[in-house]
């Protein structure tokens, strides 16, 4: 078992990635395309190899995804907008230093059209409504500086949703009264904190409660889990530990056995970070188990924003 950072191995991996077009697992992951990008292009920065993917081809990419007459983006070229993959490119975007290749105000009419009266957003024009849509709403807004002059948004009125997804049990859900999830408590205090609204919202007490919630997610073998009774998985390392971070209680959790099992679930052969030990890796993983050890404070890696999930 690696007791290192295989980071020469994990940049080869992500680098390879777009050369496997003859694969049948390359084009059943098309719905994916845009966000792979950003996790891989995300993953070289903290890795700081942050040119290893060519800047041109990128933003080539993104502008295929790009939808001029709703300003939204796609997954992929001839796929419908979503709210996941407009963020997405948008992360790609400023993380290049490119948000001018595309309209970004057509983009935050996009993003304002998908707003509901009780404050959610829709994740597209067939209505789905999600907490983590809220976040990528406000998180796109505020990526383009928009967050506060979006015509026709309602930043309250999404707080107040945020905050009717809170249960019982300090957590968040999906939506009102839904189970509580680390990934939705990620949206959901992202998106306070990207309002600027989480100390104000929260009590004390509340964000104990919280807090007790996320580092009860981590099991005697170090992993973090997502929900009680379920197994680890590493992007949890990423969903929990942000949401510690951003309410100032990342110090609750074991940091050496959190550390030990990302590194234990490392392809030692090909590079890459799977769930868990012995399956096979993947880009999406690879992020999330690379910003965990970035929050983790692991030596040669770039700082990661907690909130945004960018490079800082």
């Amino acid at each position: 078992m690696a007791s290192t950072l295989l980071t020469s191995k994990h940049v080869t991996y992500i680098q390879s990635l777009d050369t496997k077009r003859n694969h049948l697992d390359y084009h059943l992951t098309s719905h994916l395309r845009l966000s792979g990008i950003y996790w891989g292009l995300t993953s070289l920065h903290l890795l700081n190899n942050p040119t290893a993917l060519p800047r041109s081809e990128t933003i080539t990419f993104v502008k295929s995804c790009y939808h001029p007459s709703s300003g939204g983006l796609s997954a992929s070229p001839g796929h419908d907008p979503h709210l996941l993959y407009t963020l997405s490119g948008i992360q790609i975007l400023a993380t290049i230093d490119a948000l001018d290749e595309i309209d970004g105000g057509k983009v935050v009419e996009y993003v304002s059209k998908l707003q509901n009266p009780d404050g959610s957003f829709s994740g597209d024009e067939w209505g789905e409504v999600d907490s983590r849509f809220v976040y990528c709403a406000l998180s796109t807004l505020s990526l383009l500086g928009r967050l506060g002059d979006a015509p026709g948004v309602s930043v309250g009125g999404a707080v107040e949703f945020v905050l009717r997804c809170l249960n019982a049990d300090g957590g968040f859900g999906m939506a009102p009264a839904a189970e509580s999830h680390a990934g939705q408590i990620f949206t959901c205090i992202g998106a306070l904190k990207i309002a600027g609204v989480v100390e104000k919202s929260l009590s004390e007490d509340q964000l104990n409660l919280l807090g007790d919630w996320l580092c009860e997610r981590q099991l005697p073998n170090g992993g973090l889990n997502g929900r009680p009774e379920k197994l680890e998985d590493v992007c949890y390392s990423w969903w929990v530990l942000s949401s510690m971070a951003m309410i100032g209680r990342l110090h609750w959790i074991d940091r050496e056995k959190l550390v030990e099992f990302i590194l234990s679930c490392q392809d030692e052969e090909n590079g890459g970070i799977a769930d868990r030990k012995g399956d096979v890796a993947d880009v999406f993983h690879t992020v999330f188990g690379i910003a965990g050890l970035s929050l983790l404070g692991y030596e040669g890696l770039g700082e990661v924003d907690p909130v945004y999930c960018m490079p800082k």
